[in-house]
């Protein structure tokens, strides 16, 4: 896996700040992403004392995350994780939970530093206060994330995405397209078992990050990409407003990717 400095990433084309790679098939586009973000990390680490980053939970990212564990050279004694977003109302030892998928993924399989789930119960909004101070504590050095099928980020949602939200993780109401993603993704049985709810970071503090990853394969989300791509920065679709980060990649594959 190539460890050359993140200032040495092709791109096939920017829009606006946002720089965009296409890769042949969906798992040069992972190995790729994860070397990046191993490249990434090896660099902070050999500058800072720690580094503090957070992960997207979905099967999208399953393939990057599967080798970014894999990546030589990285001591994750000095990183501390968090995750972007929780469902409300699961019980506590529910697969669907993304603290669990990301436990099985990469949060129990690496020596973290520290690991900080988002806990919903017993109070929802008193947990995203919580959340939200524990990421206040120090900068974001690397954000990985996903687009989904509505054009969200996190949980944020069209009808609930803000670009300007003054919250930095808030509790939010899931709109059906989102919802159904889930179920499309074989995470859900059907969309009556789709949590209503689910606790998530915000946009502006998303931003905040200093280098984001963006990791987005799979026909379903061409569309979103698309509109993120070509479309309006507007809330109509949240990931839009990943054109104005000054250091996010976007990376797809044959078949997220727009036709030119």
């Amino acid at each position: 896996m190539s460890t050359a400095p993140v200032t040495d990433r092709s791109v096939d084309r920017t829009v606006g700040r946002l720089q965009v790679r296409g890769f042949p098939t969906r798992r040069a586009m992972a190995e790729t992403a994860a070397a990046d973000i191993a490249a990434t990390l090896r660099r902070l680490l050999a500058g800072q004392g720690a580094v503090r980053m957070v992960f997207a939970a979905a099967p999208s990212q399953a393939d990057t995350l599967d080798a970014l564990r894999r990546a030589p050279g990285i001591d994750w004694s000095r990183v501390t994780a968090f995750h972007m977003d929780e469902y409300i109302g699961l019980p506590s030892a529910a697969p669907e939970r993304f603290a669990a998928w990301l436990d099985d993924q990469v949060f129990t399989r690496l020596p973290f530093a520290a690991v900080h789930r988002i806990v919903p119960e017993p109070d929802p909004a008193a947990a995203a206060a919580r959340y939200a101070a524990l990421l206040g504590e120090g900068p974001l050095d690397i954000v990985c994330l996903g687009i989904g099928v509505n054009g969200h980020i996190a949980f944020n949602d069209p009808p609930v995405a803000d670009f300007a939200d003054p919250l930095d993780v808030k509790v939010v109401e899931l709109d059906e397209a989102c919802r159904q993603q889930q179920v499309d993704d074989a995470c859900f049985p059907t969309l009556a078992d789709v949590p209503l709810r689910a606790i998530t970071l915000t946009i502006p503090l998303l931003l905040r990050g200093r280098e984001l990853f963006c990791v987005v394969p799979g026909r379903s989300k061409r569309d979103a990409v698309a509109a993120a791509l070509t479309g309006p920065i507007a809330t109509s679709c949240p990931a839009s407003i990943l054109r104005t980060h000054p250091d996010c990649t976007l990376y797809l594959d044959p078949e997220s990717a727009p036709d030119a």
